[in-house]
Parts: structure tokens; sequence; C-alpha cells
């Protein structure tokens, strides 16, 4: 990667006292309660339990191969032993949460085999639009922070990092479903500029590229944000936390219908499906209800 790095001056916080910080929000929360209050609510605030799709799992399972992929010396990262790591990674990710292993019930017997070679058939797609072998990514699965008007603290995990001799960065976001739809690849979009925000804030750099590589489809998507687009996106991420401060201290998150809802596990509990909400929860003494539900944001690849 070759790019010059776009920078501007960020305010010096050595001399600063640290901000107090009183509530977090992640991409996938925030991207939540813009596609339906509700499901925020549902998500954040409610915390219903939400059982893991093989989709879901797929994703997460990808995304840990890939990672792993990166601890191989170059040369090494071939489609081969990409491959190769696939069982190996489905087989710690079943140890360390052994509710994944329902995810085939009811499936037919092939489910497990199916499961893995999908998976493998997505690695094939990475191949498609990357060489491995010229990589070397300065972080992955990394978690990201940065407190944005002086109490919001958002943050999430990049895919990956790579960073060019010259200090350009570009974030880097696999997605394991098809190519982009409008829906989609607003919501995609919409996480990256979030990462970017954070990095500009942290770091004083605005990343050069943010790609998405869609694995199934072997496709790039590649865009370039300024650090004006980055100052009216902050701007958009602190007027959305208002508009979830406001909803809460109404206890009003309304449904927002939309193509969306086909994948959405809360359609019993949902007035646009016949469904009423559970009675809004009163917060613990000790707990904020304001604050992101995750004690760490999702983890990479759940979401898609």
């Amino acid at each position: 990667m070759t790019a010059e790095p776009v920078t501007t001056s960020q305010p010096s916080t050595a001399a600063q006292a640290p901000p107090t910080v009183r509530a977090s929000l992640s991409p996938s929360r925030a991207a939540d309660f813009k596609t339906c209050p509700l499901l925020y609510r549902f998500r954040s605030i409610d915390r219903l339990p939400e059982r893991t799709t093989i989709e879901q799992a797929r994703g997460t399972l990808v995304h840990a191969v890939l990672e792993r992929l990166f601890d191989l010396p170059a040369t090494d990262r071939t489609p081969e032993a990409a491959g190769d790591l696939v069982a190996p990674q489905w087989d710690r990710m079943v140890t360390e949460q052994p509710e994944l292993a329902a995810i085939f019930d009811g499936a037919e017997p092939a489910g497990p085999v199916e499961f893995l070679r999908s998976a493998a058939g997505l690695l094939q797609g990475y191949f498609a639009v990357e060489d491995p072998t010229r990589l070397e990514p300065a972080e992955r699965e990394s978690l990201i922070s940065a407190v944005v008007d002086e109490e919001l603290l958002i943050r999430g995990y990049l895919d990956r990092l790579d960073v060019a001799p010259d200090g350009a960065l570009r974030v880097v976001d696999y997605k394991t479903g098809g190519a982009p739809r409008e829906a989609f690849e607003a919501r995609a979009l919409f996480q990256l500029k979030f990462y970017a925000l954070v990095l500009w804030r942290t770091r004083g750099v605005v990343p050069r590229v943010l790609r998405l590589l869609y694995l199934r489809d072997a496709e790039v998507l590649d865009y370039t944000p300024d650090a004006d687009e980055l100052v009216r996106f902050e701007r958009t991420v602190v007027a959305l936390w208002r508009a979830i401060e406001q909803a809460t201290a109404r206890q009003d998150f309304r449904p927002r219908p939309s193509r969306l809802c086909d994948w959405c596990s809360h359609q019993a509990l949902c007035p646009s499906f016949g469904g009423t909400p559970p009675p809004f929860p009163v917060a613990a003494a000790n707990a904020d209800p304001l604050r992101d539900s995750r004690s760490t944001p999702v983890a990479p690849g759940a979401d898609e």
C-alpha cells in the first residue's frame, strides 16, 4: 500500500484532564439504532438473548482463520494453509463457546461438514482478491477506542489495519455475505467511518482507504474519507447518541420496518408483526442503562 497520509492538527491532550466517560457506543449498536430504534432497545437495554445463526458462526470462523493466517510466514500463507486452519479454529470456537454446537440442531447430517466446506469456500474468495504473501498487517482484530464530545467512548474491533512505509493507513473489513446491496453497503461503510473517526482522533491520521472485502463474490469496495467528512460524521455519531439518550429517558423506542426485518430475531415481540415488547427494564442501582450492552464490542463476523 502506498499513499500520502492525510493529517490535520489535533488538540493536544497531554495537559488536559482525562475526560469523564459516562457512556460507550460501538458501530454495531449505533447501526442498530439507525436501522431500528426498537432493535437497539432489545439488544442494548432489554439485552434479549439471540441464538447464533449458522451464517454468523461461519463469519466468525472465517475471521478467525484470516487472523491466524497472518501468524504464518509470508511464503506459507497459501489457500491450502488457510483451508487447514478451518477445522482447528472451529474446534477452538466450540471449546470456548460450547453452545455453538447447537447451531446444527435440526440440520441434515451433512450440516457440520457442509458448514466447514462453505467456510473454506469463502477463504477461496479471499485469495481471489488479495495476496497475503505480500502483506504484513500492522494490527489484526484490534480493539480501538476514542472519546468524542468529552464523555462518549466510541470503540470497535478492526479486522485489519495496514500501515504503509509513509504512514498511510488502510482499514480492511472482511464481509462473508454476498456482494453489497444498498442497505448492507450503507451499514458497512458506517462501520468503517466509525473506525476512521477513532483512528483520526487517536492517531491524527485520516485513513487513506477504507476497504471492504466481500469474500463470497470476491469483490472489493474501496472508500476514501477526508477530514471534513469525519468532522461531519462525528457530529452524526454524537447526534445519534443524543437521540438514544432521549429515547431512553422517554422509554420510547419505536420499530422501523425495513427489508432487514427478515433477519431479526425479535419479530414475536415487535408491534410491526403483532407482538408486544416486554416492560421497559428498571436499571439496577449500580448500572447505567445508557451504556453499550456489551463489555466488549461484538465479535468480528458475528453481525454478518
